[in-house]
């Protein structure tokens, strides 16, 4: 059975070239581009007003940015290499809190996820390390974990902050214990520690590729990831299991994104197609293409009502909003 969504409302030029990424609250998304500004949009009237802009953030733009779970901190990286925290305020502004010291090289920090509580910041890098900061203790790192040295496309924390995991240029997947420091198994070209079945799954998965997208489900027992290979792998988070493929871009996934219920799976690829995907079925539901310009961000909103509601960003400089055609 499909499902329908429907085009609620469209952001036309809402940056000035294509928009990377953004991060929603229970309010506001946040969105950031090739430009230097961070705007900020309200959700809560239907016409998404732009309510604040954080101009000069980044000077030569910015490539990816996120929230905490409950909507008070966020953390934005920038080409330059530099990384930014903001807070808000009681009457919703957005202000600088600090930044992130790690060299501040291009690259050395690239993508970045904040717990649910927004006290730690994790990042990839270009050399295949992942970095985790405590923002409360004076933004000091206390993790560092090594991979196999390809660069870090991707990285998600699970709600809980018990796990870590990244995607690598290489086609490698690799999750940590955040409580013991350790990585619990790997999923690279060259298996580390998992046997020749899970080898075997791997190389059905197609994820020899670059990955580009990796997520945490709502109560972290499943991890999906997604890239170049142009299918959607879904793990069992406890063992490294690959529990199912989702198949059906025609494109590079840049983005994947998990419902509130974890009954559904947001995807948006190269050629600017979004897709929804019913875990339960493995099947895809839903397919929108209402732009053949790359989507480089794809995001399920805070649910409000009965029905589900999405946003989506990338090459055509605008945020596009989708809410399911049934129910309230």
């Amino acid at each position: 059975m499909s499902k329908q969504y429907l085009t609620t409302h469209t952001i036309d030029d809402a940056h000035i070239t294509d928009i990377f990424s953004f991060a929603v609250t229970r309010t506001q998304i946040l969105s950031v581009s090739g430009a230097s500004s961070i705007k900020v949009h309200s959700t809560t009237s239907p016409d998404i007003p732009l309510t604040q802009t954080l101009s000069g953030a980044h000077k030569l733009g910015c490539h990816h940015i996120v929230t905490s779970r409950n909507g008070r901190i966020a953390a934005s990286a920038g080409f330059g290499g530099e990384v930014k925290i903001w807070s808000i305020s009681e009457s919703g502004e957005w202000a600088g809190e600090g930044k992130i010291e790690d060299g501040n090289k291009a690259g050395e920090i690239w993508a970045v996820a904040l717990s649910e509580d927004g006290q730690f910041l994790a990042s990839t890098t270009y050399d295949g390390r992942i970095n985790v900061w405590d923002l409360v203790a004076g933004r000091k790192k206390i993790r560092e974990y090594e991979t196999k040295g390809s660069f870090g496309m991707c990285i998600d924390m699970s709600r809980d902050g018990r796990f870590t995991a990244s995607g690598h240029e290489n086609g490698g997947v690799y999750v940590f214990n955040n409580d013991t420091g350790r990585m619990l198994y790997s999923l690279p070209g060259k298996v580390i520690p998992l046997n020749l079945f899970y080898w075997s799954l791997l190389r059905k998965s197609g994820l020899v590729k670059p990955v580009r997208a990796v997520a945490f489900s709502p109560v972290g027992t499943r991890l999906a990831a997604a890239g170049d290979a142009r299918v959607i792998a879904l793990y069992d988070v406890q063992h490294g299991e690959q529990v199912a493929n989702l198949t059906g871009h025609s494109a590079w996934i840049f983005s994947v994104d998990w419902s509130d219920t974890g009954e559904y799976l947001l995807s948006g690829s190269f050629d600017g197609k979004c897709k929804v995907w019913s875990i339960d079925r493995r099947a895809c539901v839903a397919t929108h293409s209402e732009t053949d310009k790359t989507l480089w961000c794809v995001k399920w909103l805070p649910k409000t009502g009965k029905s589900e509601a999405f946003a989506t960003a990338g090459a055509n400089r605008s945020i596009s909003f989708y809410r399911e055609a049934t129910g309230g």
